[in-house]
């Protein structure tokens, strides 16, 4: 099958697995604020992020050894596949083992990450349960990787949608019957190790020569080549890491638990997009790979253009969509009791459009191999996000949180890693990625500022007037981008991919 018809299967497949996904989330998360309240549903979101931050303990091995599978794949080098996937397979079952270790030695300081422990029972067996679940799913997530690899990304999205559509219809109707939190983390548990059980079932079916017991090695310069790999995103994993998982802690330490349940809805509505648009670029990075490997620099930089723009669109919409409809949805979807004031709302849609334009830039590193490059970035930029946030809070509160985030993405990531791209990836001067950049940018302002213009003379409340808003968020932002962008090359490009069935070049 080729790049183009594998990267539109898993895109197709990554979108209609996300619609499932939130849609049922939605559900299943009215069903959890009704029944377990605030307190819980902040639990929830700090319990994650703690374990999104034990998640260092994965060092980058993951994209690291991916990476080095593009090529084999590709030559159908079996020999070198399997002896990746032993390398694989070694370095998670380590890396679940630490997870699992760690979070537990963690146990007795919860109190340190929370301002005030709220009244609930058995508070440190919920923690564990959070830390169990999350070393499980180490242990058979190597297998998952070797599909993805194969540019065959939708069969595991199959897998996890399929079962989080039976996991959350289980968990609803525990929390109904039961109003049992533990019972409820039972499923998600046991919902791990079922699904890596049956990936695992299907990637020895996919690949048999895997079950062959004959060893496998690599050769000392490859294993080299893979260190240094994992050693870069070793501090991109790092970085990454403090700057998505520390927001949770910082409002749980410093402004209170029931912030943090106010804040994750927010977070579940941005991180329910990033899902589905981090799916789309995921399913496309193992044919970006590819064409690293197959075709000239100049084809690169074409595809890089229009997925760039690609991203533009989807990231400059949506922002424009959230600023109008975050309130009034999350007020009718969990309650006025629930609401943000509109300058951290903005500052939410900040966040997600500026994190938004850095997909195309990753997904071409992560697909190119440029991990070494920019190894010490994310170094410099959790730093700055840390301290700018602990600086601000104490006078602004989440606000302070939230600019930190903003403060040390436009100062670190956003002219180092389009640098590095430019001149690794493309051989090329990077100044029209930011000509390019800020022209994009001037169009969401006055899109932007319009549609939120036109939105404000509504002044219908509820659900109707969400209604209209959402038809104005639709309509108008769609129509000023199209006449703005229509004669542009990729405009053309992809109008041409889905209204003419042109073959995709080059992906």
């Amino acid at each position: 099958m080729s790049r183009t018809k594998m990267a539109t299967k898993n895109i197709k497949f990554a979108i209609g697995g996300q619609i499932i996904g939130i849609v049922i989330g939605f559900i299943a998360r009215i069903f959890f604020i009704r029944i377990l309240g605030q307190e819980y549903l902040g639990l929830n979101g700090l319990f994650t992020n703690i374990l999104s931050i034990l998640s260092l303990a994965e060092l980058g091995v993951g994209p690291a050894i991916v990476y080095s599978m593009y090529k084999p794949l590709a030559e159908d080098d079996r020999y070198k596949v399997k002896a990746l996937m032993n390398l694989y397979k070694r370095s998670y079952i380590t890396i679940g083992c630490a997870i699992a270790f760690i979070g537990m030695g963690l146990t007795p300081f919860l109190e340190f990450f929370i301002k005030e422990l709220p009244d609930i029972e058995r508070i440190r067996l919920i923690y564990l349960m959070f830390v169990a679940n999350s070393a499980i799913s180490y242990f058979f997530s190597y297998k998952r990787s070797l599909i993805i690899a194969d540019q065959k990304r939708y069969i595991a999205t199959f897998y996890k949608y399929i079962f989080y559509l039976i996991l959350n219809i289980l968990q609803i109707l525990v929390l109904i019957y039961t109003k049992n939190y533990i019972l409820y983390l039972v499923l998600l548990i046991l919902s791990t190790i079922i699904e890596n059980i049956c990936i695992s079932i299907k990637a020895d079916k996919m690949y048999p020569f895997l079950k062959d017991k004959s060893k496998a090695s690599l050769s000392s310069s490859e294993k080299k080549l893979i260190l240094q790999n994992i050693k870069a995103m070793m501090y991109h994993k790092f970085g990454t890491t403090i700057i998505m998982g520390t927001d949770n802690l910082l409002i749980s330490k410093f402004v209170g638990l029931v912030e943090v349940g106010l804040y994750s809805n927010y977070l579940f509505i941005k991180n329910a997009l990033n899902a589905m648009y981090g799916l789309l670029f995921q399913s496309i990075t193992a044919s970006i790979g590819n064409l690293g490997a197959t075709e000239s620099i100049k084809k690169r930089l074409f595809i890089f253009r229009c997925i760039n723009f690609a991203g533009y669109y989807i990231y400059a919409f949506s922002s424009i969509c959230l600023i109008v409809l975050f309130n009034p949805f999350i007020e009718i979807w969990a309650g006025s009791n629930y609401l943000f004031p509109i300058e951290i709302v903005f500052l939410i849609v900040l966040n997600f459009y500026i994190t938004g334009m850095r997909k195309s830039i990753l997904t071409f590193r992560d697909a190119l191999g440029l991990f070494w490059h920019d190894r010490y970035k994310p170094l410099f930029e959790s730093l700055v996000n840390l301290l700018v946030s602990l600086l601000l809070m104490r006078s602004l509160g989440i606000r302070g949180i939230l600019l930190g985030t903003t403060i040390s993405t436009i100062t670190v990531c956003f002219w180092i890693e389009p640098l590095i791209l430019y001149k690794n990836g493309f051989k090329s001067s990077v100044s029209d990625y930011f000509i390019t950049y800020f022209k994009y940018l001037v169009v969401l302002v006055v899109v932007g500022g319009i549609t939120y213009g036109i939105s404000a003379f509504v002044f219908y409340t509820g659900f109707v007037g969400l209604l209209i808003k959402s038809f104005i968020c639709l309509i108008v932002p769609n129509t000023l981008f199209v006449l703005i962008f229509r004669n542009s090359l990729e405009f053309k490009y992809f109008y041409d991919l889905v209204f003419k069935k042109a073959k995709l070049k080059g992906v």
